[in-house]
């Protein structure tokens, strides 16, 4: 039997002799353009014997403030919470919703609720970091994917049964102020910061844009545009701006994920000339069935064994890369030894160790 046998899931290579250009908004976003987090604390009804146990004092006492707060008033002793989870709401509220616009909640159970499944989100304000309320939330839970499979005496379910979702189940009330259209300063954000990148979209503005427009890289992060001109709408300077193709730069990267095997390379890695020795033992085990017959008039019996033969084979296997290697250079290399996907990983990091690849290998 052969002990290395690996599958190599993706081997993905991205190797383009070409500059990448794409639109600035794909790769940037305006500075004023960010998600901004909102957090309530509810109780979700209508559960099946599911909710809070009578030992969560504070479910008891939210049942009877808001009982209260219609008009009942109840000893919170008195209340049983088995239908009843007390629960925490989290929300994303976008730049530019405004009042009206429905955005999904994520409701999680605070106590020791067994399951939200059929249950109800009682309305819930939802706070930004200011105190403020930005958005009320309510409505029916969804549990989201999983499996039930039940017989007459066993059953099986796998669901994450104490968070679930509330697609559109709040509606925004307070809008985040921006305001575009007077302004005379934007910021242009970089997803991934690069000082070429930050530098190419400055000179691709002030080369498109320039009449009314001027642009000046701040960091690698950030560039800023001054509005040249008093009657420009700050809106429609944007969306100008957002469709301009600019050339991205970006540093030599591998990225290597062991659990998978997955490796991906873009077409900034360059190698130094390098030679790579990899060695693999094969084990093979056979067995066969043997008739054991014992001399003739002796007292022995005829007996069936088994012969066990073991045969172990090392491999070795040499190339070498020349000056200025490319990347299909190395994967022809290593696709001739017929590498697997580990074998792969620790020959990357081992020529890294050796300074022989120049880029940076991320581990996920």
């Amino acid at each position: 039997m052969s002990l290395s046998k690996l599958f190599l899931l993706f081997f993905l290579l991205l190797n383009s002799a070409f500059a990448v250009e794409v639109r600035i908004k794909d790769v940037a976003r305006i500075g004023v353009s960010r998600v901004n987090y909102l957090v309530g604390y509810g109780l979700v009804v209508g559960l099946k014997n599911s909710g809070d146990s009578t030992s969560s004092e504070f479910t008891k006492k939210s049942i009877a403030n808001m009982l209260e707060r219609m008009g009942i008033k109840l000893p919170a002793g008195t209340i049983r919470t088995r239908n009843t989870a007390a629960v925490m709401v989290t929300a994303e509220l976008p730049t530019y919703a405004v009042p009206g616009t429905r955005i999904d909640v994520v409701v999680s159970t605070l106590g020791d609720a067994k399951s939200l499944e059929g249950g109800t989100l009682i309305m819930t304000p939802l706070l930004g970091p200011d105190g403020k309320v930005y958005a009320v939330a309510q409505g029916p839970i969804s549990l989201g994917g999983g499996y039930s499979v039940q017989g007459k005496a066993a059953s099986i379910r796998k669901f994450i049964t104490t968070t679930g979702r509330i697609p559109g189940g709040a509606v925004v009330e307070r809008n985040v102020p921006v305001d575009f259209a007077e302004r005379k300063e934007i910021e242009i954000v970089l997803n991934e910061p690069d000082f070429q990148t930050a530098t190419n979209i400055a000179k691709v503005i002030n080369e498109e844009l320039g009449s009314s427009l001027y642009a000046v890289p701040e960091s690698p992060e950030k560039v800023k545009v001054m509005l040249k001109k008093e009657d420009l709408n700050g809106v429609e300077v944007v969306a100008r701006i957002g469709e301009l193709p600019v050339e991205v730069d970006y540093p030599a990267t591998i990225v290597i994920n062991e659990r998978t095997g997955t490796v991906v390379i873009n077409d900034k890695v360059t190698i130094s000339p390098v030679a790579v020795a990899q060695g693999g033992v094969t084990v093979r085990i056979a067995e066969k069935p043997v008739v054991s017959q014992p001399p003739p008039l002796s007292a022995g019996q005829t007996m069936l064994t088994t012969k066990t033969s073991i045969g172990v084979k090392e491999e070795k296997k040499i190339f070498m890369l020349n000056q200025a290697p490319t990347l299909q250079d190395l994967v022809m290399a290593l696709n001739a030894v017929g590498v697997t996907p580990r074998q792969l990983i620790t020959i990357l990091q081992a020529m890294k160790s050796a300074g022989a690849i120049h880029g940076e290998i991320k581990i996920q």
